[in-house]
């Protein structure tokens, strides 16, 4: 029993050069009806006009690589920094309120009086 493959043919084609049979164009065959698909897309591509200036300047492709990883991570952390900042900033002007609000309503006439120079204060400060 052999295990040695088939041999391959060889052909002529009409232009007096030899080939293998198995490298022959496959016959034309009409073409399949397009398909119609239909795609929704619902946002941008992302831009790459950053990375694309990079590899132009002779940049290394590590770098631009740490661009695309690092860049968004970078806008992670700033926006959660501005988030804590906001809530911050929130909670004070909430207590200010609150203790003013206290300050006045329990302080009886010197609680009044102050909440009245702290006004007039912040307005003068206002004009200038």
């Amino acid at each position: 029993m052999s295990t040695l493959p088939e041999p391959v043919r060889v052909v002529q084609l009409p232009d007096g050069t030899y080939t293998y049979a198995d490298h022959l164009p496959t016959p034309l065959q009409p073409a399949p009806v397009p398909q119609v698909v239909h795609q929704h897309i619902h946002h941008a591509p992302p831009d790459r006009t950053v990375q694309r200036i990079a590899l132009g300047s002779g940049i290394g492709a590590g770098t631009v690589a740490a661009g695309v990883y690092f860049g968004p991570l970078l806008v992670g952390a700033l926006t959660a920094i501005a988030a804590n900042l906001a809530l911050l900033a929130f909670l004070a002007a909430v207590l200010v309120w609150g203790v003013h609000t206290v300050v006045r309503s329990v302080g009886g006439p010197d609680g009044q009086q102050a909440a009245k120079a702290i006004g007039k204060a912040r307005r003068s400060r206002k004009g200038k």
